[in-house]
């Protein structure tokens, strides 16, 4: 399936990625209250350890390190728009088993387990062919203008939804919560019905096929043998790892150790989407001012004393500087999501795309279980806090790679070759 992209120069989004971006916006929302709602459920509802805690974050980011690269071949063989209705619709039936065991006084953290895992296996598919669908949408030309759209938005819902998804379990309760996140996924996928399939292009002709293994692979060498991308990866995966120790054990400082409640907690990860939002906004003209590579090393050298406020977090004054360096933690973050998803885009072939983007997903998303893993490790057998600085300490020394290699001083990304298409 292809989709019309704009005229050159034109400031009209081509209606299929409006559709696509309205999808988005919607499972943005529905994400952001979920994720403060699981772990809430778990504490306080099932009465979960750190360490089952822990477990809930690993199995819902796993599916990326268990299928994450055979979905990029499986994704760059099917109808894109397909594999993202599939997702939405499998993730809205999961989540909705979730109150509905509850009102049946049914809920057990073995549902919630098969819950995170299963769902986790959507957003491999949803997550790897939105990105590679992009392209196709709006022409690479406009793939900066197109990430900054749509991690500003997500950025803007993150700092709403978490806030609201905090009140919504103080108030409701988290399954009543988690009710909504199913009704966000039926919205999305009714959204990218109107999403029309059309005419087969040269594009679609190209669709990989044959040997299974061959095109695997062809994928992971495209990622770890290119000197822009492999730095890139290794850079993202060690932020997603690190961060990951600490969000793992935040509602447990929260709930626990500080009784906070689950609102603040929410206020509190909020302050992570301002900081992503102000990084999504301001990724563009700092690119354009110091150059593309430096865009994307430089704001981790200037965050690198973040972490350690965010592993101080405490009551009354300290609580607002941890929320201040979470802030400047995610707007690094922001920054580098916009500039790298849209060099790998351009720098990577149509026919690779999928495969590209599963790669990335895998060892970013990978790294994401990894550092839950660890968290709750840490956490059972050191204390909450120990996890906290250890994420901190690593967080500091994520712009590394990037500093190291030929992005270093990369001032204009259209400079390099253009994939094929």
């Amino acid at each position: 399936m292809t989709a019309t992209t704009a005229a050159p120069g034109s400031t009209r989004w081509p209606r299929p990625f409006r559709y696509v971006y309205a999808a988005s916006l919607t499972e943005s929302l529905g994400f952001q209250v979920g994720y403060l709602a699981v772990p809430a459920l778990a504490v306080s509802v099932l009465a979960a350890t750190p360490g089952q805690v822990g477990l809930l974050a690993v199995l819902s980011t796993v599916a990326f390190l268990l299928i994450g690269l055979p979905a990029g071949v499986w994704i760059d063989r099917s109808p894109r728009r397909t594999v993202l209705l599939a997702a939405d619709l499998t993730r809205a039936v999961l989540y909705a088993s979730i109150p509905l065991a509850w009102w049946a006084d049914a809920l057990t953290i073995g549902q919630l387990y098969a819950v995170v895992l299963l769902t986790g296996v959507g957003t491999v598919f949803g997550d790897v062919a939105a990105q590679s669908f992009l392209p196709e949408l709006v022409g690479r030309d406009r793939l900066v203008a197109a990430n900054s759209l749509l991690m500003t938005s997500s950025a803007t819902v993150q700092i709403g939804g978490r806030g609201f998804g905090g009140l919504l379990v103080q108030w409701l309760g988290a399954p009543v919560a988690l009710a909504l996140n199913a009704v966000t996924h039926l919205l999305a996928a009714l959204a990218l019905t109107r999403v029309r399939p059309a005419a087969p292009t040269a594009a679609d002709r190209e669709r990989p096929t044959g040997d299974f293994g061959r095109q695997l692979a062809e994928g992971v060498r495209h990622v770890l043998g290119s000197p822009l991308l492999r730095p890139l990866a290794v850079s993202l995966a060690g932020i997603n790892l690190t961060v990951n120790l600490m969000t793992t054990m935040l509602p447990v400082v929260f709930l626990r150790e500080l009784g906070l409640g689950a609102g603040m907690l929410g206020f509190f990860l909020g302050a992570g989407g301002v900081g992503a939002l102000l990084g999504a906004v301001t990724a563009r003209p700092l690119a354009a001012r110091i150059g593309h590579g430096r865009a994307l090393w430089l704001p981790g050298v200037l965050v690198a004393p973040a972490g350690a406020l965010v592993a101080l977090v405490d009551t009354e004054g300290w609580l607002w500087l941890a929320g201040f360096g979470w802030l400047a933690l995610a707007w690094r973050t922001g920054v580098g999501n916009v500039i790298g998803v849209s060099l790998r885009q351009r720098v990577t072939p149509d026919p690779l795309l999928g495969r590209m983007n599963a790669t990335f997903r895998f060892l970013l998303t990978g790294a994401i279980a990894v550092g839950a893993g660890l968290a709750g490790l840490l956490g059972q057998y050191a204390g909450a806090r120990t996890s906290l600085w250890v994420g901190a300490a690593g967080a500091a020394l994520t712009w590394l790679p990037l500093y190291r290699s030929p992005l270093r001083t990369l001032s204009d990304p259209s400079a390099l070759p253009t994939a094929d298409r």
